[in-house]
């Protein structure tokens, strides 16, 4: 059995907007697989469905960057210089002919999959995106995964090409890696939002209904892996809940897709929380100390910051004692988070440092 067991422990702010509201996925609780898919759809199932004109002024809430601007996730450039920013409103599609014209609404999940201008599925803000146009168009309807030869190629390093990812050789469109985890966990979600309503669904060579195929569940569960929840998921999750009144439960409980997909449980032989670590100062000034319990030594540690975004700033091995340090000096001041992986079982969680 393909065993993975994932899980990240955020540790969020304490404005009351951020906190999942209490009680929420109760329902959920000790279930594994299609049970707890099926739990999970109850919560979230008959959300609040907006008009379609309404995305555009939700994309200020749900989508802005701390400048003001669009967060284009087909043009960003997490840590870098975009070659191009969006403002709200004015630059709308609107008419494009190349990069950088305009910004349209995307659906991540596109609309021929489940049948053109349907509700509520036309306006789930989880799937549907603020993107270049030009961009968006280069997409079309083309399945994510993952390219080899790129027959095209935007300015961030999204791409358009033959699928390389293992059970697909089709064209298909691959994003930038910082945002590959966001788009498989909208995934996730719509597969489990809209579990057993899609039946007339046409589908399309990546899902059967809402549901992902196995190459690109596989797939998808790699970027999952890969790109961690970043604090730009907690933010978008926050927002859509004001606007939906459902969460993406694989953002708030990343460890989901594993126990539904894989149909795993977490063995507490295996696992170990935030109290067998000490990490200090927090705030830190140059040097991150970790202070390990007894228990975990044995483990086969690692240690990766990473911002905002997932991006993976800094990776260090433990070195087997009960003291790690880890150098941020050359880190910008702002809001980071410590990634603590086991390599053996794959289990990991996240504390939130300040630089």
């Amino acid at each position: 059995m393909r065993v993975y067991l994932f899980i990240c422990l955020l540790i969020l702010t304490s404005i009351a907007k951020t906190q999942i509201p209490p009680g929420y996925y109760n329902q959920a609780a000790g279930l594994t697989g299609i049970e707890l898919q099926e739990a999970l759809h109850g919560i979230i199932d008959n959300h609040n469905d907006i008009s379609y004109g309404a995305i555009w002024s939700a994309f200020e809430d749900t989508d802005k960057k701390s400048n003001g601007k669009v967060w284009d996730i087909y043009s960003d450039v997490p840590g870098g210089n975009p070659p191009y920013q969006f403002t709200f409103f004015s630059d709308q599609c609107g008419n494009y002919g190349q990069e950088g014209d305009c910004y349209n609404r995307e659906h991540s999940f596109p609309r021929s999959w489940f049948g053109g201008t349907v509700a509520p599925m036309n306006t789930e803000l989880f799937q549907v995106y603020p993107t270049d146009g030009y961009v968006n168009g280069k997409r079309g309807n083309y399945p994510y995964g993952e390219v080899g030869t790129a027959n095209w190629t935007s300015q961030n390093g999204c791409k358009v090409g033959g699928c390389i990812t293992p059970g697909y050789s089709g064209t298909v469109f691959e994003p930038i890696d910082e945002y590959k985890g966001d788009l498989a966990r909208t995934y996730f979600y719509m597969a489990t939002r809209y579990l057993g309503e899609d039946n007339n669904w046409p589908g399309s060579p990546m899902v059967d209904g809402s549901q992902p195929k196995e190459w690109a569940l596989n797939m998808l569960f790699d970027w999952h892996q890969d790109d961690p929840v970043s604090q730009k998921e907690i933010d978008r999750n926050d927002a859509i809940y004001d606007y939906q009144n459902n969460r993406n439960p694989f953002i708030d409980h990343p460890e989901y897709t594993d126990m539904i997909w894989f149909n795993t449980t977490i063995s507490q032989d295996l696992a170990f929380d935030e109290f067998d670590f000490k990490v200090y100062p927090n705030p830190v000034k140059d040097y991150l100390q970790i202070l390990l319990s007894s228990d975990v030594l044995q483990k086969e540690l690692d240690f990766k910051v990473v911002d905002q975004a997932g991006r993976t700033l800094l990776a260090v091995d433990s070195d087997g004692t009960d003291h790690q340090q880890i150098n941020l000096f050359n880190l910008e001041k702002g809001l980071y988070f410590l990634i603590i992986h086991d390599s053996e079982s794959n289990y990991r969680i996240s504390k939130k440092i300040i630089r």
